[in-house]
């Protein structure tokens, strides 16, 4: 357990590390383009740990890793000013706008970035995202269940989604909570109209009714001295059924072995073009600590793994991107209409959990997650709240439109309002942070 809180820690000064790196050249290159004299290009806040300086720029690493600033001449209007034409705020608007904007944007960049090298030499992901939303379980008792959806059933529309993949559906799932969504299920070649209404689970508090994707049993290994080897079934062969049931998502198959106690079973299986039958008595041993009903099979995790030309990547990344965001802002505004439980954002706690996990789980969840969380601080920063990039991008548009500053007494105001909101912030997603910790029912 300690070595799994030595790894999230490291694992997310890294990440977070590289992404405040990429934000702060954002707004350090601009700033040096239009020529603003920079004093200070730190990684971290608090005492300088160390570092070297090359002109006006003091180049250092400082003592708290979460963070890091460009200090730019002139950039405090509270501050006495020098009247050098390289102060901050003796550029033209514009040009302090493109400074704001440009550290948000270079996260953006780092997110598409990332995800096009990443695909373009390893894209994967789950095979059924891509395939029609069809039924392959059905929880007992869930919302799923009570509407009548039965394994089999072929989604056509979901909402507004007309014939859904997976992805689409699990999205459009995941964030409604408590609020009926109209279903049209196709069954037996008939349209049946239906409703499902979500119910917050898990210590996300996200939206689930308690169905699962089509999931052939397509066979992976068979144990030779086990019943299913004894039986001749191989590898590549499908269970279709058992006792005449109809096989729509694998897991169902172990599970009723555990019901049945040791019951022979009839499986129906296809090899190729061929089908036939093997009827086999489930045995009770041990395997890896744990004692059930086993004929000695494993399924397959199908996995869409391909590499992207070049072209093909971007568009991807691009599209990945998009979605995430447009997700974002859906969940966003959903939580401040209360339609949605704050518990769904990560705080500082998540984050590091997060990056933990991807870090462990390997190169591609770890590029997945930097591109994931660059994009979320992106869009942080591009919200407009005060002392954020975004409230200064809004003090410079007003500004820029009633063509006039506005009083120092004014901005030290908006400052401290937004002082307040983003301390408000912290507590709040903290506080979810430590309850999905330690309550993560």
């Amino acid at each position: 357990m300690f070595s799994n809180f030595t790894t999230d820690i490291a694992a997310v000064v890294v990440v977070l590390g590289v992404m405040i790196l990429i934000h702060e050249l954002g707004h350090f290159m601009a700033a040096k383009y239009f020529g603003v004299r920079v004093l200070t290009f730190s990684l971290g806040f608090g005492p300088r740990l160390f570092g070297y300086k090359h002109g006006d720029t003091d180049y250092r690493v400082s003592a708290l890793p979460l963070g890091g600033y460009v200090k730019m001449a002139g950039d405090d209007p509270s501050q006495e000013r020098e009247g050098d034409y390289r102060e901050f705020l003796s550029k033209p608007r514009w040009q302090r706008l493109i400074i704001v904007i440009m550290g948000p944007t270079m996260n953006v960049i780092l997110a598409v970035s990332v995800l096009t090298a990443l695909y373009r030499y390893h894209y994967e992901k789950p095979a059924y995202k891509e395939e029609t939303a069809r039924i392959g379980a059905v929880d007992p008792e869930s919302a799923a269940a009570k509407a009548g959806i039965l394994p089999g059933d072929l989604i056509v529309r979901l909402g507004e989604l007309k014939n859904p993949n997976w992805e689409d559906a699990e999205i459009k799932i995941l964030t409604t909570i408590n609020e009926p969504i109209p279903v049209v299920i196709s069954r037996d070649g008939k349209e049946i109209s239906l409703s499902v209404t979500p119910r917050p689970v898990g210590p996300d508090a996200i939206g689930d009714v308690g169905w699962g994707p089509y999931f052939p049993a397509f066979i992976n290994t068979v144990d030779p001295v086990m019943p299913g080897g004894h039986a001749g079934l191989k590898p590549g062969d499908q269970i279709l059924e058992l006792d005449g049931q109809k096989i729509y998502f694998r897991d169902t198959f172990p599970q009723t072995l555990q019901t049945g106690k040791g019951k022979p079973v009839d499986l129906t299986v296809q090899r190729g073009g061929q089908v036939f039958h093997a009827k086999m008595t489930p045995v009770f041993n041990d395997m890896d600590g744990e004692k059930k009903w086993r004929v000695g099979v494993t399924f397959r995790s199908p996995m869409v793994v391909r590499q992207l030309p070049w072209g093909e990547a971007f568009t991807t990344s691009l599209d990945f991107n998009i979605r995430n965001s447009l997700l974002t802002f859906q969940v966003l505004g959903k939580v401040l209409t209360h339609r949605m439980s704050a518990r769904s954002f990560s705080g500082p706690i998540g984050i590091t959990q997060i990056a933990g996990e991807a870090f462990r789980a390997g190169l591609p969840q770890l590029c997945t997650i930097v591109a994931l969380i660059s994009m979320q601080l992106a869009i942080f920063n591009f919200l407009p709240i005060p002392v954020l990039d975004g409230g200064v991008m809004l003090l410079l548009l007003i500004e820029g439109a009633i063509r006039r500053d506005l009083s120092l007494r004014v901005k030290e105001r908006f400052v401290q309002a937004g002082l307040v909101i983003l301390l408000l912030l912290v507590v709040v997603v903290t506080y979810f942070d430590l309850v999905k910790t330690f309550q993560p029912s």
